[in-house]
């Protein structure tokens, strides 16, 4: 029989006792939020936020931008995605661009390598014009990494998307694994010197790379950049109102990243500026505080507009699989209406409470998967942040709501992830935590979170 002190389990997720208070104490009901928070009006379609930049040739980029990497899958019956749905993806690009968003995000490694395909056949029916599209050298294993290989997967992008030209190119997680890898990646074997004179040539406008990885890295990559030994257009980065003073999987904070682009005039791209949906879906009494701030917003919105709220930024990506989602996110930028002070110091406060819950920074990036043993990764994790969030996580049998708790928690856990896909069936061989961009030690994650399990079927805890 398993067993397992929660205490302890708790504080292996980064917090002490006061934070498993909170989280066993806290809402019971769903962390929920209406994605178009009171609005009755229609969403606008000419009145999207833009901004342009001298040294991006002035390109006129929403500064909402279609993250591609979440598009819309088709289910088999276990709940195994067979391939993108190309039906809704077509009918959220066209929203999309009927509503003024003209910056689209992917991938070779996206949507189970799909999403390169997926976005390049729905966009491919409007005028090249309409919109510019971003792409990244994923070359993630060791095969793609010779110069041969990453040629072969760059060459590979123009023929999925059905273009000549591919307007804002990535060297793709620089940092993850440390600089030498990045080095070996993109640099020792001649990629980035090929890369540049495919920029000379037009082939490519822009060229940039996003960062998940630590302080050494960026530092190099940024001294790099003003010896002149490597140019950069752009960078990609994580940030958003948590990880602005928090550093979460990395070294830094999003603020010391972004001041250092900005102290360079290199544009920034903002990457996950709701951690994965996981601002959007916050503990209830959170919800009640920023709802008490402006009934009228989502959300999801507060995230979006600081974001927005930030000068040196010209895109903010949302992976948006769904049209309300969509719609809500069209919304906060049509037109930006960018942060006070006294509402930044707000969001600043409120990450701070946020800190105080044991949630797991996943945030359903799909990167670890597929799992070779069939686990549902990111929905094992999104469901123990789920129940984090509404205080379904029980700390003993004493607990006044123990049942309820452990019923919601087992019930929730089968209903969100099929029993051959739960945390129980994962052997400890660790080809998922290297290609995680948080850092997250996942077997450790779904050893712990299976005697849990196991310690509410059994009631021991």
């Amino acid at each position: 029989m398993k067993k397992i002190d929660r205490r302890s389990f708790l504080k292996t997720l980064g917090v002490g006792a006061a934070g498993a208070a909170m989280a066993s104490c806290g809402p019971k009901t769903p962390a929920m939020y209406d994605p178009s928070g009171h609005h009755t009006d229609p969403v606008p379609t000419d009145k999207m936020t833009y901004r342009t930049w001298s040294n991006l040739h002035n390109d006129r980029i929403s500064l909402l931008g279609y993250g591609c990497m979440r598009w819309p899958m088709i289910m088999d019956d276990n709940g195994r995605p067979q391939g993108i749905d190309q039906e809704q993806v077509n009918r959220l690009v066209d929203y999309a661009i009927e509503h003024g968003v003209n910056y689209f995000d992917t991938s070779p490694a996206y949507g189970m390598g799909l999403s390169e395909k997926a976005t390049g056949d729905a966009l491919k029916r409007h005028p090249r014009s309409s919109y510019y599209i971003a792409t990244k050298l994923s070359n993630f294993s060791p095969q793609s990494q010779t110069l041969e290989g990453a040629k072969a997967m760059y060459e590979n992008s123009f023929k999925e998307m059905s273009v000549d030209y591919i307007d804002y190119y990535l060297l793709h997680v620089m940092g993850q694994g440390g600089l030498g890898l990045s080095k070996r990646r993109f640099f020792e074997n001649g990629m980035y010197d090929f890369l540049d004179k495919e920029r000379q040539a037009g082939r490519i406008r822009h060229l940039g790379f996003s960062f998940h990885g630590d302080q050494e890295t960026f530092d190099w990559c940024m001294q790099e950049h003003d010896k002149g030994t490597y140019h950069w257009d752009f960078v990609q980065i994580q940030m958003n109102y948590l990880d602005w003073y928090h550093a979460v999987g990395a070294s830094m904070t999003a603020e010391y990243m972004y001041n250092e682009l900005t102290k360079r005039n290199i544009p920034v791209v903002i990457m996950e500026p709701l951690l994965g949906g996981r601002l959007a879906n916050i503990p209830q009494h959170l919800v009640a505080r920023l709802k008490q701030a402006i009934p009228e917003n989502s959300v999801a919105s507060w995230a979006f507009r600081f974001c927005g709220s930030h000068s040196n930024v010209f895109c903010a990506l949302s992976g948006m699989t769904y049209m309300e989602n969509l719609e809500d996110n069209i919304r906060s930028f049509s037109p930006l209406v960018e942060l006070t002070d006294e509402e930044k110091e707000f969001l600043y406060e409120t990450a701070d409470l946020m800190q105080q819950y044991p949630t797991i920074p996943c945030n359903k990036c799909q990167y670890c998967m597929p799992c070779p043993y069939g686990l549902d990764i990111p929905g094992i994790l999104t469901h123990f942040n789920k129940c984090v969030n509404e205080g379904n996580v029980p700390e003993s049998q004493q607990d006044p709501e123990y049942r309820k708790m452990r019923r919601a928690f087992l019930v929730g856990y089968d209903r969100s992830v099929p029993k051959l896909r739960q945390a129980s069936h994962c052997t400890g061989c660790n080809q998922c935590s290297p290609h995680c961009p948080q850092m997250i030690n996942i077997p450790e994650q779904m050893q712990r979170i299976d005697n849990f399990v196991e310690a509410l079927k059994q009631n021991t805890l």
